[in-house]
């Protein structure tokens, strides 16, 4: 298998012998996002720089689903089947009702817009959780005010209240819930500003009352960890640099998928929940896998 490294033994039964990264599409700029909708057999994903979110289906087409797309970022499916995206420029994160109308979620904490939210999870009761680092208002909006003191990480009930569930990130991003949904795993990308800051995931316990306890670090990795996603049995699979990290759900590290630009985001998809799309630099890639991806995306 070109490109793949085993660190351990266990990582060769979670890909098929002669497993390869296919490319998808090559002509985005950054892409970051991407989101399996089974019903529809397709998949989508942001294109930031142009300002779109691109769709993918089985026959290999690509066309524009939304432009612009106000520079969205993260995107996931709620337990109804709607999008919810992270939209950069206008700091909020949204919902595409199946009528195709959108309903903002969230804009504002504490009485000031939000930074730019990256990356979303809805978790099985309906609430959002999203993080809030300032990466697109330092991007596409040079010069804009910030009005959050910190980046921090959210949750947006079922009646709407929006509330802070860690205030300690340096720069939060990717995050994704455990099978069971009694753990969540949130990315601190803050690497991506110099080597003394933090490059890690870190493991939170959920509670029945929407708050979060403990957050050790779950790993620490060279290379940014930007998006990740969870297998059923509960393997994280992380963006590490220009490579798909794996760790089983103890923290080892099980190997890595090399890939020809830096990882973005990953998502399990296509027949079974069992093909990794992967967004990388201008490009959509996947590869086939052994795991099946927990259906909470």
């Amino acid at each position: 298998m070109t490109g793949v490294t085993i660190h351990d033994t266990r990582f060769r039964a979670l890909l098929p012998e002669g497993a390869e990264v296919v490319t998808l599409f090559a002509g985005g700029a950054f892409c970051e996002g991407p989101v399996w909708f089974a019903d529809l057999g397709c998949l989508l994903w942001s294109d930031i720089p142009n300002n779109r979110i691109l769709r993918w289906t089985a026959d290999g087409h690509v066309s524009v689903f939304r432009e612009p797309s106000h520079f969205a970022n993260g995107n996931t499916r709620d337990p109804w089947g709607r999008l919810v995206t992270c939209e950069h420029v206008t700091r909020r994160v949204t919902r595409t009702e199946l009528d195709g109308s959108i309903t903002v979620i969230a804009d504002r904490h504490a009485g000031g817009r939000l930074n730019s939210p990256n990356d979303v999870v809805v978790k099985s009761d309906g609430s959002v959780w999203f993080t809030d680092p300032d990466y697109g208002l330092r991007q596409e909006m040079p010069g804009a005010a910030r009005e959050q003191a910190k980046d921090n990480v959210f949750r947006v009930d079922t009646s709407g209240r929006i509330s802070v569930v860690v205030d300690d990130f340096v720069k939060p991003n990717g995050l994704c819930f455990s099978p069971d949904e009694s753990l969540l795993y949130i990315a601190d990308s803050a690497v991506s500003d110099g080597p003394q800051f933090p490059s890690h995931i870190r493991r939170f316990r959920v509670h029945d009352d929407g708050t979060l306890s403990g957050g050790e670090v779950f790993m620490t990795t060279v290379g940014i960890p930007d998006g990740l996603r969870i297998d059923t049995k509960g393997n994280v699979w992380t963006s590490a640099g220009s490579g798909v990290n794996c760790y089983a759900p103890a923290g080892d590290f099980l190997g890595r998928i090399a890939f020809a630009h830096a990882v973005t985001n990953v998502a399990f998809g296509g027949p079974g929940r069992s093909r990794l799309f992967v967004t990388a630099g201008p490009g959509l890639y996947a590869i086939d896998t052994n795991a099946v991806g927990a259906l909470r995306p």
